[in-house]
């Protein structure tokens, strides 16, 4: 049976969480937006996932920065400031009484709109705020037993088409690949850019372990992803040898081991890619480690 990165252990509390918008709060089964929406009408949005640990959001400055970087690229008012924004984040959770497990979903669009269109200029609201927080701890099967992925016949697009480090609503393309993947028994998509390299994955970063060296792509072609990121500066704060390069699936399915990286599954091992056995088809040594690492990293980043 397929699983994915996004598997979470049931939580019988999310059935009455209450979810902000636009500085209110409503029971998730009452929280509504109109379908006159930018980002429902047209994917004119942007998001975050955050975690929150023991009473504090991890590496929440760095989720900032790349909210309102993206704000800035696509010309959206937020209409808030970071304090203000911050402010709501945890408004949220304590409207919830929750402390830690938690995974949050900023989203921001750029509001309603007097027609069904594309024009910005049809936008006659502010901005649409809306935070969803919910109790998720990840399923430790799926990181003790790792995924299995499948390599999608749709491209990631370049940056002068849709600059995969948007992390924006238009999330199509992804959708699809996906769908592939799940339609071939894998549990999520390995999608390549347009000259054939190894990108990232539907959801995820993705990485590789050759002779004890960590090697993700460019960059070019995936999410500036906030844990990619950090994994990164692990490897060299740890003196384990990475590199941002282009590599192609020879070099995947010849791999010791891999993993992806994301904000709610943190490190989750691969085992196979296209039905290729990657290693010895268990969670690698240097994966564990690095996983290790990474939880302690949010830890500190949480004192």
């Amino acid at each position: 049976m397929a699983k994915g990165t996004h598997e979470a252990l049931p939580d019988e509390r999310n059935k009455d969480v209450l979810v902000y918008i636009n500085g209110e709060f409503f029971h998730r089964d009452e929280a509504k937006i109109s379908v006159f929406d930018s980002g429902y009408l047209v994917g004119d949005g942007i998001w975050e996932g955050i975690r929150l640990h023991e009473g504090k959001f991890a590496f929440l400055d760095l989720h900032l920065d790349r909210l309102f970087q993206a704000a800035k690229t696509v010309d959206l008012n937020l209409g808030k400031s970071r304090e203000e924004l911050t402010n709501a984040l945890y408004q949220t959770v304590q409207r919830n009484d929750m402390h830690t497990n938690v995974h949050v979903r900023l989203m921001v669009t750029r509001g309603n709109k007097k027609t069904p269109a594309q024009d910005p200029r049809l936008t006659i609201s502010g901005p649409n705020i809306v935070i969803i927080a919910e109790h998720k701890l990840a399923n430790p099967t799926v990181t003790e037993t790792g995924i299995s992925l499948f390599t999608s016949t749709v491209r990631r697009p370049p940056p002068q088409s849709l600059d995969a480090k948007l992390n924006c609503h238009s999330k199509l393309h992804e959708v699809i690949a996906l769908i592939q993947a799940l339609k071939a028994g894998a549990d999520e998509a390995l999608m390549l850019d347009i000259y054939g390299n190894v990108a990232t994955c539907n959801a995820t970063n993705f990485f590789i372990v050759v002779k004890g060296e960590v090697l993700t792509s460019t960059g070019q072609h995936c999410l500036n992803g906030i844990t990619r990121r950090l994994v990164i500066e692990l490897c060299k704060a740890n003196t384990i040898p990475v590199a941002e390069k282009d590599f192609s699936l020879t070099d995947v399915y010849g791999a010791d081991e891999a993993f992806v990286t994301g904000t709610f599954g943190s490190l989750t091992p691969v085992i196979s890619v296209d039905g290729r056995e990657i290693g010895d088809a268990k969670p690698g040594k240097l994966t564990k480690t690095l996983s290790g690492l990474y939880k302690a990293a949010v830890q500190s980043s949480t004192l």
